[in-house]
């Protein structure tokens, strides 16, 4: 059978029309979740068999769908269905390569993220005063969308952002929307239910006229523990901020 034109993105749009995930399309046909992925991605295109198993799968939840279908133009196939072929900031944020990531790391997620949760207190070099130290105070959460969020502040300045604990690790990428400048924290991760003190390296772009790239060795310690309750934990967080102020 000769091959599909466009298959990852009408794949990726029918998948969207029909709320299946890569766990889900997989495991309803029997095939390792990478192997979906593969075929998304365009690495690999479906054998004849596996196309016609999708072609089936796809008709339970568009009927009339068939393997004809797959070769008709992408803007008629999208047409049909009442797709939009332009794709959200967060439907972007679930696919390729981002999507794969994000996938990868809601397991962890979900397993370790409540080591993290608690109120934080950062020690590291100031940037612009060599030889004192510098503290932030930070607020780590689960969001209701499953990401683990961050806010870091200290003199003025606030960072909001993630965390990611992958392989045993943990990155946070945080962002100050003022000064727009994005901050990367690397740590070790915890084995244990509840982490007390951090340690890794700090990255961020010097004040200077260049931004040059700078990197610090920093402490994280725990100085609290939060309510669940977002609005309490929210007015903690804007007392403790100040703290250094």
């Amino acid at each position: 059978m000769e091959h599909v034109a466009d298959l990852p993105q009408k794949l990726d749009m029918l998948m969207k029309a029909t709320s299946l995930s890569r766990v889900a399309l997989a495991q309803q046909l029997a095939v390792d979740k990478s192997l979906v992925g593969r075929w998304l991605s365009g690495a690999v295109h479906p054998t004849d068999h596996n196309l016609a198993r999708l072609s089936s799968l796809m008709g339970d939840y568009l009927p009339g769908f068939r393997l004809a279908d797959w070769f008709e133009e992408t803007q008629a196939l999208a047409g049909r269905y009442g797709i939009s072929l332009i794709s959200s900031p967060e439907e972007i944020t679930r696919t390729g390569v981002l999507g794969e990531f994000l996938e990868a790391v809601s397991d962890e997620n979900a397993m370790r993220g409540a080591a993290y949760e608690g109120f934080w207190r950062t020690s590291r070099p100031s940037l612009l005063m060599p030889g004192d130290l510098f503290h932030d105070y930070g607020l780590i959460r689960r969001g209701p969308g499953g990401l683990i969020e961050v806010r870091m502040g200290g003199s003025g300045l606030e960072f909001e952002g993630y965390l990611i604990p992958f392989s045993g690790n943990i990155a946070v990428y945080l962002f100050d929307r003022v000064g727009r400048s994005p901050v990367t924290v690397l740590c070790k991760g915890v084995t244990l239910p509840r982490a007390m003190v951090l340690d890794g390296l700090l990255m961020l772009a010097a004040l200077d006229s260049a931004r040059t790239p700078a990197a610090f060795p920093i402490i994280v310690e725990r100085v609290g523990d939060i309510t669940g309750d977002r609005e309490a934990d929210d007015r903690r967080y804007a007392e403790i901020v100040e703290i250094d102020a």
